[in-house]
């Protein structure tokens, strides 16, 4: 994968994390008692947050100094 592609993929993953925060707070700001659905919800952001990370870790590396 090209840099360029990574950075393609870091910005999608973050527009779906951005997505997933706002459907979180919808769901409790609606009063939802769809509990699983919430707690499935915050899984996949932590997995996504998790990717953002790794992604960004390869893109800007540790500049020892």
């Amino acid at each position: 994968m090209t840099e360029e592609e990574m950075r393609k993929r870091l910005e999608l993953l973050r527009i779906e994390h951005r997505d997933l925060d706002a459907a979180i707070d919808a769901l409790n700001a609606s009063g939802s008692t769809d509990q699983l659905q919430i707690a499935r919800l915050k899984k996949r952001k932590l997995i996504l947050k998790d990717q953002i990370a790794q992604i960004e870790d390869y893109l800007i590396p540790d500049i020892i100094a």
